[in-house]
């Protein structure tokens, strides 16, 4: 069965119909491949660096004249309340002193004071709006930077990961990690500087103009109020942390089942289930609905007990104010300083709170980004590992051993040696292990116990990208970038000339398919390459191969996809390609490894058999038997030539 058929009837089975309602609404798709989520320390931490980046003096600068605008911008906004006061009780006292028949010369003079000081006010008021978006603007190369970086390293990261990582993840739920952490990183960056540490700077100077313009009183209240809304804050978005993972869960859940099922549209149409799909997408909505209601719900009863405290305090201290005015102690001005310090010092407290809820949130959005990273690669270099060195390209298996689990082996001492410019074929029945020898010679594993040898070299003891340089695979399942037909070859090269290119193409019996397309190498192959055909596909393999021309050659199942005809074409570009360089053919057709120099048969993760196609026969054993059971199933010469008939391709989206 095809892996994507697998795909669309495993969920049937495994999991009731959403019609029958045995799934419960928040419900999480296991996910094998989420990383546990980071401590919202650690992630701080990990931050840190990309505030003062290394061997970045230009983004350094940036961040000490960001920080500079940032505390003048604060001394700036502190003093505009005294201002106030002073203009006020300026006013007051030159309008309360000039009696109805003072000369309008002397009117203007007594308020020119106050006048002058509404200059000041609006100036010092701009200047300090200014400065922020200074450093708004300073810091905006820093965070962008950061966020590149961190993106990059998230993604070569990925690349650097196990293939059991990746046969394991979801990807729409990956994805829409890595979507959200990047997105959170800027908020984490810009606001944990430029809103924690200025609201606490104005809240210190603000409590010592309140003591020293009234008495301790008046800080002690404005102290408790916001050790208050602090409190309250901390507690509630704590409780708010859970509500926003499980929506986060549910937002993967859904965009992982979108993703899957348009990856397998043609599956979905085969078996008549778009509503099946739709409604399990719905479901996965409605789970995120119900998430995404109780975060917005929460936070309505956040902002009202935060609103509550810090209006009682204002209350308070106006009423303290009222009374000392009515005595006779304070001045006009003196209340509309508080009132004016109060409602400024609330604008920054209230985006405290804002901002360590954001904070919070963006934590949760990029734990798991960060936790991706805290994934430790299965397979890697050994220290001090060289270059793998090339000369005769001898392979030698060694007693391997290998399990994908360690309670099922798949590979049991199997040892072999293919000898320079030779072609070794492996055959026999599903699960014996054939496809798990190419991808322990090319390191996607390392092996459980014996080694494998290049012309002497163990491969556990050499750099990874080396090895794999110098091995060529064309895989049994193709899967092509959404790219043009001329970039999936020159893959194999990027740096190859058009003529190389069409050379390869050539040798791979498709450079005449490719021009009788109306766009020719520039025709687009749509997702996974869905626009060709599956021998198209593996055409384009071989010649992108071919274009890589590697000293070893992996053939795994190379030509299954091919009918008969072009099979027997393609074998002979092969032959001609193989002929100089040390090759492994993992066969399904025997028909294509008759010219083998030597073939090994393996059952149960064991080599059975060993020899060359006639010797195997003669001997009338586990080979003879499989060639028996492929020469009785072979098709009918009218279906061979049905197989071999052209095909459009698709238009281009």
């Amino acid at each position: 069965m095809k892996p994507d058929a697998r795909r669309a009837i495993l969920p049937l089975v495994s999991r009731p119909h959403p019609r029958r309602a045995a799934e419960p609404p928040d419900a999480a798709l296991p996910a094998a491949d989420e990383p546990a989520p980071r401590p919202a320390l650690k992630v701080a931490r990990a931050l840190a660096p990309y505030l003062w980046p290394k061997g970045r003096p230009d983004l350094r600068w940036r961040v000490v004249i960001a920080l500079l605008a940032m505390v003048v911008a604060k001394l700036l906004t502190v003093w505009t309340p005294l201002l106030y006061k002073a203009l006020t009780d300026g006013f007051a006292q030159a309008l309360g002193g000039a009696g109805e028949e003072t000369g309008s010369a002397i009117a203007l003079a007594a308020v020119a004071v106050p006048l002058a000081l509404i200059g000041g006010y609006a100036i010092a008021r701009l200047s300090a709006a200014l400065l922020q978006q200074v450093r708004d603007g300073l810091f905006a190369a820093v965070s962008e930077e950061a966020q590149r970086a961190i993106a990059v390293r998230t993604f070569r990261h990925l690349h650097a990961l196990s293939l059991r990582f990746h046969l394991d993840r979801r990807t729409g739920g990956l994805a829409r990690a890595i979507e959200r952490g990047t997105r959170a990183i800027d908020f984490l960056l810009r606001f944990s500087l430029f809103s924690i540490l200025p609201t606490v700077i104005e809240l210190v100077l603000a409590c010592l103009i309140l003591w020293v313009t009234f008495d301790l009183r008046f800080p002690a209240v404005t102290l408790l109020a916001v050790a208050a809304y602090v409190g309250f804050t901390f507690l509630v978005t704590e409780w708010r942390v859970k509500i926003r993972r499980r929506m986060n869960e549910r937002d993967s859940e859904a965009n992982t089942r979108a993703i899957d099922s348009l990856l397998n549209f043609e599956t979905v149409k085969y078996f008549g289930n778009e509503r099946h799909e739709a409604d399990r997408f719905d479901h996965a909505m409605a789970g995120y609905q119900a998430a995404a209601l109780r975060t917005a719900t929460s936070l309505s009863w956040l902002n009202a007990g935060q609103a509550v405290i810090l209006h009682l305090c204002l209350v308070a201290l106006m009423l303290m104010v009222g009374f000392g005015l009515a005595a006779g102690d304070y001045t006009i001005g003196d209340l509309v300083l508080v009132n004016a310090l109060l409602i400024q010092l609330y604008v920054p407290l209230n985006a405290l709170g804002f901002v360590y809820r954001e904070i919070k949130q963006s934590l949760i959005d990029s734990e798991k980004l960060f936790g991706l990273l805290d994934i430790e690669p299965e397979v890697v270099d050994a220290p001090g590992a060289r270059p793998l060195s090339v000369s005769r390209a001898e392979i030698r298996f060694e007693e391997v051993g290998f399990a994908y689990d360690p309670r099922r082996p798949i590979l049991r001492e199997v040892s072999f040696t293919i000898p320079p410019g030779r072609t070794l074929a492996v055959v026999g029945p599903t699960g014996a292990g054939k496809s798990t020898l190419s991808r322990l010679l090319f390191r996607f594993y390392d092996v459980g116990s014996g080694r494998i040898r290049i012309d002497g070299q163990d491969i556990a003891q050499v750099t990874q990208d080396s090895l794999r340089s110098a091995i060529g695979v064309v895989p049994q399942d193709t899967v092509l970038f959404n790219d043009t037909i001329g970039y999936n070859i020159r893959y194999g090269r990027p740096d190859a000339s058009q003529a190389e290119v069409e050379a390869a193409a050539r040798l791979a019996q498709i450079h005449d398919f490719i021009l009788s397309l109306p766009d020719g190498y520039d025709t687009r192959v749509g997702e996974r390459g869905l626009k060709l055909s599956g021998g198209e596909k593996q055409r384009v393999a071989i010649a992108r191969t071919i274009l890589k021309d590697p000293p070893i050659l992996i053939l795994d199942e190379a030509t299954s996809a091919l009918d008969l005809h072009t099979e027997r074409d393609i074998q002979g570009a092969l032959r001609g390609v193989m002929r100089a360089r040390t090759t492994l053919v993992i066969a399904h057709r025997l028909s294509t490894i008759v010219d083998a120099d030597e073939i090994l048969v393996m059952e149960e993760g064991r080599v059975v058999e060993r020899g060359s196609h006639a010797g195997l026969l003669a001997r009338g054993g586990a080979y003879a038997a499989l060639w028996a059971r492929q020469a009785e199933g072979a098709p009918a010469a009218d279906d061979v030539a049905e197989e071999a008939a052209p095909k459009p391709l698709p238009a281009a989206d």
